[in-house]
């Protein structure tokens, strides 16, 4: 009893202090995706704690991170700018309840149809984009020109010098110990060095007054408040949100899914994708009638949150709470943070989430599954993830298809004066070609079977290839038989069911051409 106490006390103080490092990773994310957006800052904030704290709550995998991501704002972006804000809160809502629909119709368990290549291309792809985006950070405004200019001299110095060490703390620190996460540890130690030193380091309030132009600038904020958003209720407005609700939905889901998997896999565990996106669904109703852009699962603060030893539900709900409590009254020590802490933190998520491995499989695994790889990450670079997953599947199904076509081949027998095919292989839209190609109508005899006891019907094409198969020996006056079909070909072959031969002696498993007869 006393260790089970232990070890649940233990582990509540590592999800707690996993929390505070997300929460501090989370503001300038959720900030420079609301600019992103077209939206103020608080709307950005407000997303990430109650998409977080909602989702952390009742979604099906602990310990994942959810906020304002950058994949949904690049879809908002338009919306924002042709509508306004208003319709992006309805959007949220619609978006949310959309993703409710997904999770009770279970239609989560459709991302296991992702084959790994697309996976891993996921995974790759997204650590370029993490990378790519603390880039900007090594960047300020030209007083003069107003355009974004690489830090100079001394000042780039100093800012490699703390990503540096940030990275050094978060490396070497769990060697000697693991009673706090060392991301929290690197990111308190930069602070104490910028104020002891009063080194010139680029702060939050630097970044915010770089986005804002206001030197005023601030993430402090009330707690949100219910909002109805201003839109007119009718369909001219559904026909404006709808496109925009149905593709941040399927972004929102394909993201979370994915990124469940991935902690899945790092953690040897399996959460619940259904629960997953009936969670997703909520929290994205809730932060629309709240004054929230929406989000989905971060698999940067995810892999922040898992790396720094938060397993739990409590370690996203603490770190909604910290956020929250960041826009209330801990502003002014939040925006004093050097973002030179959370790019090392962000450039060791990096890291840690590509996978390496895949330079070792180069020449070790199928070219094609290579290629696949390769373009689910450049797409996801280039364009987003949803496009790019989108992409993976296509190609890795007609790779499959493809493969399996070359495969249908034949055994050819005669008994009897009766000429008997066997198939062997799926009989599908890519094959049909090569499975026309060994019938011999003309030559011959005047019974004909083929047996599928090695085959498979698959689907319409494979149903038109019998038919068509049917009418040549038809009109050359000649019987041809199926037999062997399982119950799945015998429902697909229903058009051809004069045609079915079972036999029933050989595999009585198969007679049900009763059914078939009576209908």
């Amino acid at each position: 009893m006393f260790q089970l106490i232990l070890s649940r006390t233990q582990s509540l103080k590592s999800d707690l202090l996993s929390g505070l490092t997300v929460a501090l990773a989370l503001v300038p994310e959720a900030v420079a995706f609301a600019f992103v957006a077209g939206v103020d800052p608080l709307v950005g904030l407000y997303a990430a704690f109650m998409v977080g704290l909602i989702t952390a709550a009742i979604g099906g995998r602990p310990g994942m991170i959810s906020g304002a991501t950058g994949a949904l704002a690049v879809v908002m972006v338009s919306l924002v700018a042709t509508h306004g804000v208003e319709y992006l809160f309805a959007t949220v809502v619609l978006m949310g309840t959309l993703q409710v629909f997904a999770g009770v119709l279970r239609l989560g368990k459709f991302i296991r149809l992702v084959p790994h290549p697309v996976m891993l291309g996921f995974v790759n792809g997204l650590a370029i984009v993490i990378f790519l985006a603390q880039l900007q950070q090594f960047q300020i405004l030209d007083p003069v020109s107003g355009a974004l200019i690489w830090l100079q001299g001394e000042q780039m110095a100093m800012m490699l010098g703390m990503v540096a060490l940030t990275m050094a703390i978060i490396h070497f620190l769990p060697k000697l110990t693991k009673a706090v996460p060392s991301s929290l540890v690197a990111i308190i130690t930069i602070v104490a060095i910028s104020v002891g030193l009063e080194l010139d380091l680029r702060s939050v309030q630097d970044v915010l007054v770089d986005m804002t132009g206001d030197p005023l600038a601030t993430i402090a904020g009330g707690l949100p408040q219910l909002h109805i958003p201003s839109v007119p209720f009718n369909f001219d407005t559904l026909v404006i949100i709808f496109p925009y609700a149905l593709i941040l939905a399927a972004i929102g889901l394909i993201e979370s899914l994915l990124t469940l998997t991935l902690i899945d896999e790092m953690t040897e565990t399996r959460g619940r994708g259904n629960k997953e996106c009936v969670g997703q669904g909520v929290a994205n109703i809730t932060t629309g009638f709240f004054g929230g852009m929406g989000g989905c699962a971060m698999i940067g603060q995810s892999m922040i949150n898992i790396n720094s030893g938060g397993r739990g539900r409590a370690s996203g709900i603490a770190a909604a709470l910290f956020l929250l409590a960041f826009i209330l009254v801990g502003s002014s020590l939040i925006e004093m943070i050097p973002v030179a802490a959370l790019v090392g933190v962000m450039f060791m998520v990096v890291l840690g989430t590509f996978e390496w491995a895949s330079f070792r499989l180069l020449g070790r695994i199928p070219n094609s599954d290579t290629l696949v790889g390769i373009t689910v990450a450049a797409v996801t670079v280039a364009a987003d993830l949803a496009i790019a997953v989108i992409v993976g599947v296509i190609m890795s199904t007609l790779i499959f298809a493809w493969k399996n076509a070359k495969h249908m081949r034949f055994e050819i027998e005669e008994k009897g004066g009766v000429k008997i095919y066997k198939p062997i292989g799926p009989l599908f839209f890519a094959s049909i070609h090569n499975f026309r190609e060994h019938f011999d109508p003309v030559n011959d005899p005047q019974e004909v079977i083929v047996d599928f006891v090695r085959s498979r019907v698959s689907d319409h094409s494979g149903i038109e290839a019998i038919d068509a198969l049917a009418e040549r020996y038809m009109k050359q006056g000649k019987s041809l038989h199926l037999r062997h079909l399982s119950p799945e070909c015998i429902k697909l072959l229903h058009k051809a069911r004069k045609l079915i031969e079972v036999n029933v002696i050989e595999d009585p498993k198969y007679a049900i051409a009763d059914d078939a007869l009576d209908s």
